[in-house]
């Protein structure tokens, strides 16, 4: 019987930077109103749980928002001539090169935010009309908890996801917009999956959750180390499972179906709309319809939607009509409104708190396959989809404005139709 390895709820950790285990310090005595301003910045971010911080230069100053539950919010203006000051600092501390403004860089950095606390953050310059921007991705801000009930499926859609990785071989795509959660459902898929019996290896751009256990590769493209050229070297080390951060092109697509179709389950993810439109958009870069027919069992798409805060959410009446036109049926509306987002100090105002996962699970069925090699159209993907009653984004998304989780209007700005 196989031992699993410490589960990812316990063990996640942000990988060691710029290979060190030692954070940074924010003390620097011969520049302290830039470091004082850097380290309030982080403690912002960290108290709103922000996502991740940007620095932006404007025409006669800059400003600073963060990304709150995947909206960005500005914090109160700072001095003007503190830009330059600060710029260079957190450039310093990611060791980027101070000297070079015209070009973008990608750099890392571990800063003791406080005696006790120490953040980790992914860093990109961007050189732009006023000056440089940056952006920092707060890596402490990933979730703790990697199980599938944190994901936010329901009964019938985790049973699907359970059946679909637990597979011994073929692919599983997980399909959004950046941002939309796509690598972190990943993880809830490796951590799963992760023991002593099994091989696990992925790779990512960048690795930013180190999973023990699990043999973790950073693509470095100049180096010649991409997503393909790591994909062919895992299938000679013998591995049960494969993950790729995200299939991009025709040569990693042809690699990852033909090693889900050579007994191993491979799970990436890829930039579609929906579940359907992932086989339109793997056919389109190249992917032969019988060879993914045959390796393709299950993709989901999903977003994210802001929770609204239980503090001080409020009911919102709206009629039948506007209710039924989002697409709930008029047996569900008997006796019943959906609340709207109101805003307090528990929730800084905003009306939200946190957010949560909306998805579409699709197995793929025998009846599927055979559209899939017949190169059927998404439309027609869709509609034998909805006679196999998969839900879609909208259907997962009104559920929970049904339960109160969120907003009418979160759900329809989340599952908009262009």
């Amino acid at each position: 019987m196989s031992t699993p390895f410490p589960t990812a709820a316990a063990t996640p950790r942000p990988l060691a930077l710029n290979g060190e285990n030692n954070a940074a310090s924010l003390t620097d005595p011969d520049n302290a109103p830039a470091v004082r301003l850097l380290t309030e910045t982080l403690q912002e971010a960290t108290r709103r749980n922000a996502s991740d911080i940007h620095i932006e230069p404007t025409e006669h100053g800059w400003r600073v928002r963060l990304r709150i539950d995947g909206v960005l919010h500005e914090i109160p203006r700072p001095p003007a001539h503190l830009r330059d000051a600060f710029v260079t600092r957190v450039k310093v501390l990611a060791r980027l090169d101070i000297a070079e403004r015209r070009v973008p860089q990608d750099g890392r950095l571990r800063i003791a935010t406080t005696p006790h606390r120490v953040e980790d953050y992914r860093v990109n310059s961007l050189p732009t009309l006023f000056g440089e921007k940056l952006v920092l991705r707060r890596l402490d801000a990933l979730p703790a908890d990697l199980s599938l009930d944190s994901l936010g499926l329901d009964p019938q859609q985790r049973k699907a996801v359970d059946a679909a990785i637990r597979a011994p071989h073929g692919l599983v795509l997980v399909t959004g917009p950046t941002g939309s959660g796509k690598t972190l459902s990943l993880y809830c898929f490796l951590n799963l999956l992760n023991g002593e019996a099994r091989n696990l290896c992925s790779v990512e751009d960048p690795a930013e959750i180190q999973l023990a256990g699990i043999n973790q590769v950073s693509v470095r493209e100049k180096a010649g180390l991409t997503f393909a050229v790591a994909l062919r070297a895992f299938l000679r080390q013998d591995p049960d499972v494969i993950m790729v951060g995200e299939i991009r092109d025709n040569e990693t697509a042809d690699v990852a179906v033909k090693a889900a179709q050579t007994g191993h389950l491979v799970l990436s993810t890829l930039h579609t709309n929906d579940a359907p439109a992932a086989v339109a958009r793997l056919i389109d870069i190249g992917v032969e319809p019988y060879n993914l027919a045959a390796a393709l069992r299950m993709v989901t798409a999903q977003r994210l939607v802001r929770r609204l805060c239980i503090a001080c959410r409020q009911p919102a009446p709206h009629s039948a009509a506007t209710l039924e036109a989002a697409g709930f049926a008029e047996p569900q509306l008997d006796g019943w409104q959906p609340y709207a987002a109101s805003g307090c100090a528990a929730c800084h105002g905003i009306g939200y708190r946190g957010r949560v996962g909306i998805h579409q699970v699709m197995p793929v069925s025998e009846a599927m396959r055979e559209l899939i090699v017949a190169s059927a159209g998404v439309h027609e993907l869709a509609r034998l989809a909805q006679t196999e009653q998969v839900a879609t984004l909208r259907d997962a998304a009104l559920a929970r404005v049904r339960d109160g989780t969120t907003s009418l209007a979160e759900a329809l700005a989340a599952t908009e139709v262009a």
